[in-house]
């Protein structure tokens, strides 16, 4: 049997449990420790009090899973795992601000909110939006901690942070995409510490600053969907000694057999840093070196990462001080590699030396009831597990970053991922101060920074349609040169969807990406650049009790039913193939794996309730297309 078939039983079979899943894509290539860590109960009672969740216009299945005290639960950031954190999700208290007020240090607020859903969410409890808010919660730090760091640690919120403890300011961020931390150990009480949170978020009502915000829209409409203010990710403490690993920067070199490490570190001075990789608890390699120093670790007879065989191993990473292990954590990484190469005459993107056509959905990452948060960690999965079992193999993460545990699966299940930067707002910004260009960059910086580890992200998409994008060419190749030093090891698609003339394609990065509705259109390649489809299709299909109240719209047109729907789908795919051959189109993205909001053009409702075509014949042409192209490779 197929494995994509073998994957779509698993999932829809009303016997499908975790376990069953997680032998599938072997998950024993992976330590336990990375889907958890030590939770530490923290007052889940008091937080509990007050809040109840609202209901939107439509609500998911995992709706009913979400309470105060499993509020995503799981250690949230897999790829750098330490036993010891407490998690601060659950219930805080909340209140709205006017920008001018003052701290309530010590005072009861009005509202309660669930942590970490967005305000606009229903999951949140609260369901409204305004630009200015407050978070208030307590804390008591575990008594084993005694002697350590404490940090605490955001995985986001948008967009403009200022944390208190105790009365005390702590530090500001902006940035609604990326994570961020502080070590409070100066500022706690050794007994019940309060948590103060100040959040600025104008989304696309300011006109100073500008924000990088994807699709969020205060007034929703069309293709722009309901803004996401405030903690959208996990909040959670964690202890760490005076020195120790801050990130771990990996990149696999499949053709010499190495992982290539740097161990960015705090608080070091004379610890060595010692890495050790292994397979199935199986030392394969290991390496030495200073903290912030490139080093290179053996894997020999490599076992090659891709969607066929997402292939993982484990990683441990030691700050020794002598024969003392100082800090430790666990990681995991794929060896895999993203590259262009001649096929057949056609520059092409290649995987691992070889061409393998991408073909993918368009995923927007939004919930009717959570907008950005997924209500629980199997929700996340679904999306992922859907794209798989229709027999696709890469995802466009459109307009938003996703949450570490995304990228996890994405790692674990074999996706490939392109991952765009949330645009800009006004659309465009040619004429906008020099300040908010800068902004922008600096969140740039940040998404690529903290994600360029994951096996499954294998390109970086800047611009999307020309959106915030600079009008000078100059600027927009000195980006994409930014890019290129932050990260050289993938691609780099500047300006998915192009629009040709002076308005649109600069002429930097590694992609020709064509956008066509209904489509789908390939430009040429060229030396330089290979030639993609980054959004095409869109063939709506409403389906009642499953509608977003707003106004349908289906950029590709509509169709009556899902027989209509499967027979319009497979003659694009088939024309995709026409395209791979001719003009030399290696990549193409369907738009997209689920309705949202007004957007009635998914596979899927927006609800995750129902798939709208026959999922065999998507399989069966999506791997007639993938597994034609793998008959081009000399």
């Amino acid at each position: 049997m197929p494995e994509q078939h073998k994957l779509y039983n698993l999932l829809h079979d009303q016997q499908f449990n975790r376990r069953n899943f997680l032998k599938w894509v072997g998950a024993t290539s992976v330590s336990a420790g990375m889907l958890g860590g030590t939770i530490f109960a923290s007052n889940a009672e008091a937080r509990a009090a007050g809040w109840s969740p609202k209901t939107a216009p439509l609500m998911t299945r995992w709706a009913s899973q979400v309470s105060p005290t499993n509020a995503w639960p799981l250690y949230p950031r897999p790829q750098m795992t330490r036993p010891d954190w407490l998690n601060l999700n659950g219930v805080w208290q909340f209140d709205w601000s006017t920008g001018s007020d003052t701290p309530p240090f010590g005072k009861t607020l009005s509202q309660s909110i669930l942590v970490p859903y967005p305000v606009e969410s229903a999951l949140s409890g609260i369901m409204a939006y305004k630009p200015y808010m407050w978070y208030r919660t307590t804390f008591s730090v575990p008594s084993s901690w005694t002697g350590r760091r404490v940090v605490l640690r955001f995985g986001a919120v948008d967009w403009q942070t200022t944390v208190y403890v105790n009365g005390q300011q702590v530090g500001k961020h902006t940035g609604g995409y990326d994570g961020f931390s502080w070590d409070i150990t100066p500022y706690l009480n050794g007994g019940s510490n309060e948590l103060i949170m100040h959040v600025y978020d104008p989304t696309d009502t300011s006109t100073n600053p500008h924000l990088p915000i994807g699709k969020q829209r205060v007034k929703p409409s069309g293709i722009y969907f309901s803004s996401c203010s405030g903690i959208w990710q996990t909040v959670w403490l964690e202890p760490v000694p005076l020195a120790h690993i801050v990130r771990l920067d990996m990149t696999p070199d499949i053709d010499n057999h190495l992982l290539r490490l740097t161990v960015q570190g705090a608080g070091n001075s004379n610890q060595t840093m010692v890495a050790v990789a292994s397979s199935k608890g199986v030392q394969v390699g290991r390496a030495t070196g200073a903290v912030g120093s490139l080093i290179s670790i053996p894997i020999p007879n490599s076992h090659l990462w891709s969607p066929d065989d997402p292939f993982l191993y484990d990683l441990q990473v030691s700050l020794v001080n002598g024969s003392t292990a100082v800090d430790q954590v666990s990681s995991y990484f794929g060896m895999r590699k993203i590259s262009l190469g001649k096929v057949g005459g056609v520059l092409r993107p290649l995987l691992n030396n070889k061409f393998v056509f991408q073909m993918g959905l368009l995923d927007h990452g939004y919930w009717p009831d959570g907008i950005y948060t997924q209500p629980t960690e199997d929700a996340l999965k679904w999306d992922l597990q859907q794209i798989k079992a229709f027999g696709f193999n890469t995802v466009r993460k459109h307009m938003k970053v996703e949450p570490a545990r995304y990228y996890y699966w994405a790692d674990k299940l074999g996706l490939l991922i392109w991952q765009d930067m949330p645009a800009m707002f006004p659309t465009p910004i040619d004429g906008s101060s020099a300040s908010d260009l800068a902004n922008f960059q600096i969140e740039l910086q940040a998404m690529v920074t903290l994600h360029k580890s994951y096996t499954s992200i294998i390109q970086w998409t800047p611009f999307n349609e020309h959106w915030g994008q600079p009008a000078s060419a100059a600027t927009v190749h000195q980006i994409v040169a930014n890019i290129r030093s932050w990260d050289p090891s993938r691609l780099i698609d500047e300006d998915s969807g192009y629009n040709t003339g002076p308005d649109g394609d600069a002429g930097a990065g590694d992609v020709l990406d064509r956008h066509a509705y209904i489509g789908p259109a390939s430009p040429t390649p060229t030396t330089t650049r290979a030639a993609y489809c980054g959004e095409f299709g869109a063939v709506g299909l409403t389906l009642s009790g499953h509608d977003w109240p707003a106004k349908a719209i289906a950029l590709g047109g509509f169709v009556s039913d899902s027989t209509a729907l499967i027979n319009k789908y497979v003659s694009l795919i088939q024309t995709t193939q026409s395209l791979m051959n001719n003009p030399g189109m290696s990549a193409g993205i369907y738009n997209q794996i689920t309705d949202v909001e007004g957007e009635v053009y998914g596979l899927q409702t927006y609800d995750r309730a129902v798939i709208k075509p026959d999922v065999s014949k998507v399989v069966q042409v999506n791997q007639a297309l993938i597994s034609a192209s793998k008959t081009l490779n000399p």
